[in-house]
C-alpha cells in the first residue's frame, strides 16, 4: 500500500489537531496549519526537503506572529471587579451617624453597617463618604 506524502501530512495535521482540542494549546493548531501547508507542497510535487522546510517555516512564523498578538489581547482584557472588590472606592450616603464604633450607610442601593476609618472622626446623616475597605459585613469609610 503506497500512500502519497500529502496524505501523511494531512494525517499529521489531524494528529496535531487532537491535542489542540484536548489541551486548548493553540500552538498545536499552528503546527497543524504548518502540516497542511506541507501537504499542499507535497501535492504540488515538492520534495521532502521542501515539505519539511514549508512545515517549519509556516509553523514558526505562525507562532512568532500569533502568540505575541494573543498575549497582548489577553493582557489588555478589562478587569471587572466583583464582590467586595467592586465596593471599594465607591461613594455612600450616611443614614445613621457613623463613627469609630459604628453606624449605617447606603452603599450600592443596600444598607450597610459602617465604621469610620479614623476612630476620632464622625459623619452625620446625609453626608457622602468613600468606602475604603470592607471588613466582614462592615464598610470602613472616610
Amino acid at each position: 500500500m503506497d500512500i502519497d506524502a500529502w496524505v501523511w501530512w494531512l494525517i499529521g495535521a489531524v494528529g496535531l489537531g487532537i491535542p489542540l482540542v484536548l489541551t486548548a494549546m493553540p500552538e498545536f493548531g499552528m503546527f497543524a496549519v504548518g502540516a497542511v501547508a506541507a501537504a499542499v507542497t507535497a501535492a504540488l510535487g515538492g520534495g521532502v526537503v521542501a515539505q519539511v522546510l514549508v512545515f517549519t517555516v509556516v509553523s514558526v512564523a505562525l507562532i512568532a506572529v500569533v502568540r505575541p498578538i494573543a498575549n497582548r489581547h489577553r493582557d489588555q482584557r478589562p478587569q471587572h471587579r466583583t464582590g467586595i472588590d467592586a465596593l471599594r472606592g465607591r461613594t455612600a450616603v450616611v443614614l445613621e451617624r457613623v463613627d469609630g464604633s459604628g453606624g449605617r450607610i447606603k452603599l450600592a442601593g443596600e444598607i450597610w453597617s459602617a465604621r469610620a476609618l479614623d476612630a476620632g472622626t464622625s459623619f452625620e446623616p446625609g453626608q457622602q463618604v468613600d468606602v475604603v475597605e470592607i471588613d466582614g459585613a462592615t464598610a470602613v469609610v472616610m
